[in-house]
């Protein structure tokens, strides 16, 4: 199955610190790809750098074939490539409708087409009752789905899902690893940053562990978790070595 996405040698410093060094993964069509490591790894330098927002000092980013690298972040959506943000800011004056509308004005002109479309996403993702309701109003839960709901109005055909999960119960885990399954099952391949190992297990195909900017693991989730060299990078030195003494299970409960 060849790639859909294609990242090869991708390089990005700040002064000098590189965040991202020498960077390689492939992320296969309809499938769910995640990208874990810890805080500070690089992981959403590296989506900045894949979607336009940052440009790579060095490396190749194909999107279909297509050469994306440097390409300004509009352009990029209009492929079908597009992000979301791991702080989420909606424009907290407007519906929930016009938030998502936002996202839909990126395909479409008129603007009653781009609410017709947030209506749709809207109740695709479980929020047709939130439609009026102003942004600023919603819950961290809410607000995580609305910027979800605005990515998904551009018509994308890669998400690039920066901490979906980040600050939910489990409950509302547990519906948005549903309505992330829903959606790869309609066609939309995904590839995700999630400090949620739980859910990291149950939804992905293949997992990237980046640390200090570089992959140092890749393979299934749960290879991934008993990987040595990725529970020394969460846990610090000596963990895999104490971890498999008391016979835990890696990083599933990280």
């Amino acid at each position: 199955m060849s790639a859909m996405l294609e990242v090869r040698g991708l390089g990005k410093s700040f002064g000098g610190l590189k965040a991202v060094d020498a960077v390689d993964i492939d992320v296969a069509p309809d499938r769910i790809t995640a990208l874990i490591g810890p805080n500070g790894a690089g992981k959403t330098t590296l989506f900045a750098l894949i979607s336009g927002f940052l440009k790579p000092d060095a490396g190749s980013v194909r999107f279909q074939g297509r050469e994306i690298a440097g390409r300004r972040p509009h352009a990029i959506c209009r492929l079908g490539l597009v992000r979301t943000f791991q702080v989420v800011k909606p424009f907290a004056q407007l519906s929930v409708r016009e938030n998502i509308a936002v996202g839909a004005h990126t395909r479409l002109r008129q603007r009653g087409a781009a609410l017709a479309r947030a209506e749709t996403v809207a109740g695709r993702l479980g929020m047709s009752a939130m439609l009026e309701q102003p942004a600023g109003t919603l819950t961290v839960a809410g607000r995580k789905r609305l910027e979800l709901a605005r990515a998904l109005a551009t018509d994308p055909k890669l998400l690039l899902l920066d901490e979906v999960m980040a600050g939910l119960n489990a409950t509302e885990i547990g519906e948005i690893v549903e309505v992330l399954r829903e959606l790869c099952r309609a066609g939309i391949t995904i590839l995700l940053i999630e400090h949620v190992m739980q859910a990291v297990m149950r939804l992905a195909d293949h997992t990237y562990v980046l640390n200090n900017g570089a992959v140092i693991a890749a393979g299934p989730p749960r290879q991934i978790a008993e990987d040595p060299q990725v529970i020394e990078a969460y846990l610090g030195r000596g963990a895999a070595e104490r971890m498999a003494q008391v016979g835990t299970d890696g990083l599933a409960h990280a």
